[in-house]
């Protein structure tokens, strides 16, 4: 009922700035309408068609900063309506067991695409082709799929098992065979797959973490990748056998830093410490999430760039900062230094993409990522690539499903070209 109160006061705006801030362009104002006339299922098709992961995009997505931004309630009342609570109630409405499938798969086409990275991009374009008749086998290099779904969201935005659900409700739409524990290395690998498929989707996600670069960062015990932090967590069944350090600092702006820290003191620590070298402004977290963050105990500072790691007996013992100004436009030090005590230290500041190999490839790279045009075509005939891996994205899961389901129309429209 309360869904239906909220989706009552949508205007179901003709030409919705909600739908056009939406990254997979989902028909919010139909949606909407559907929910408030009780009928979930067909809320839930409208969302689902135009992105295949909408349950865990009404999960993670900063809707705040997106379609809720420019809801017409929001900027003539300053109270949006809650769209991604609304896409939510009505797509795990269909996750359930025993709901009938919403879509059907077109006859096979014999077709045979490989999809590398069974993360959001992957998945999504992986579901798409299967769609449209293709046979798409997804490999992953994890034990399960999911990429950051499964591994990199902090337990509290991903309870339970939906990362897993989800999966399992695209596969049921059949032709899609998942294959985990298999690493996409070398340009041979590359060229072996394009040999044996019809076309490749490069989903590879970003593979290594940016370092500090101060001495002790390796050698220090305590100190530890804020993604490896998460990514332990989440596969780990009894959240009390996982150590936390009583006094934790996290280095990083991101919501990556925001889950370690809210996650951190969730886990029991007593104090945590979210240090970001600019202003709040500058974060990439959003101001939601830093307020989240904020309201679950984190104490946030800004203007604090790290210069040593400081230990004793091989283990952490806190972080010097040396404090920064705006000057000039320019961040410049001020001289002045603070020290942090900590014995656990959690670094999130950023993820690389592993581009070396894929050069030896042919592959066109852009600001050290792959380069592709509009429709998600590489350098290498035969070859698509989108999500975290592409060059010029915003790292946002939605962004990553889009890319996904548009490589896959190319795709199908490059076989169709051929026929």
């Amino acid at each position: 009922m309360q869904a239906v109160i909220e989706a009552e006061r949508c205007l179901y705006c003709h030409d919705a700035p909600c739908q056009t801030a939406c990254p997979t362009g989902i028909d919010v104002p139909t949606f909407i309408h559907r929910i408030a006339d009780g009928n979930l299922r067909g809320a839930a098709e409208t969302i689902l068609e135009a992105n295949p992961l909408g349950g865990m995009c009404a999960r993670v997505c900063p809707t705040e900063e997106l379609c809720e931004q420019v809801c017409v309630r929001n900027t003539q009342q300053g109270k949006p309506i809650e769209i991604g609570r609304l896409q939510r109630h009505a797509v795990d409405a269909v996750m359930q067991d025993g709901v009938a499938p919403l879509f059907t798969r077109a006859p096979s086409t014999g077709h045979k695409v490989a999809v590398v990275g069974a993360g959001p991009a992957g998945l999504a374009c992986a579901h798409t082709l299967a769609r449209l008749g293709h046979d798409v086998t997804v490999y992953d290099a994890h034990d399960k799929a999911g990429g950051l779904n499964e591994y990199g969201l902090a337990s509290y935005k991903t309870a339970g098992d939906f990362a897993q659900r989800e999966i399992a409700w695209l596969l049921s739409i059949g032709g899609i065979t998942v294959r985990t524990g298999w690493a996409l290395r070398t340009a041979a690998d590359l060229d072996e797959l394009r040999k044996t498929h019809s076309a490749v989707f490069l989903g590879l996600g970003l593979g290594a973490v940016r370092q500090l670069g101060l001495p002790g960062e390796t050698e220090l015990s305590g100190v530890e990748d804020a993604v490896a932090f998460i990514a332990r967590l989440r596969q780990t069944a009894d959240l009390s056998t996982l150590p936390v350090g009583r006094r934790v600092v996290v280095i990083g702006g991101g919501m990556t830093a925001v889950d370690a820290a809210v996650q951190a003191r969730l886990l029991g620590a007593d104090e945590v410490t979210m240090v970001y070298r600019r202003g709040p402004e500058a974060m990439s977290a959003s101001r939601v999430e830093q307020e989240w963050a904020q309201t679950r105990g984190v104490t946030i500072r800004h203007w604090l760039a790290p210069e040593m790691l400081l230990g004793e007996g091989g283990h952490v013992t806190g972080v010097r900062f040396q404090e920064q100004a705006p000057q000039d436009g320019r961040v410049q030090p001020t001289g002045r230094h603070v020290d942090l005590a900590a014995d656990m230290v959690l670094k999130a500041i950023g993820q690389l993409f592993e581009a070396a190999p894929w050069v030896d490839a042919g592959l066109v790279l852009q600001e050290g990522r792959l380069s592709v045009d509009g429709h998600g075509r590489t350098s290498l005939p035969g070859v698509w690539a989108g999500g975290d891996c592409r060059a010029g994205g915003r790292d946002l899961t939605v962004e990553a499903v889009e890319d996904g389901k548009q490589a896959a129309l190319s795709i199908h429209a490059s076989f169709q070209a051929e026929a």
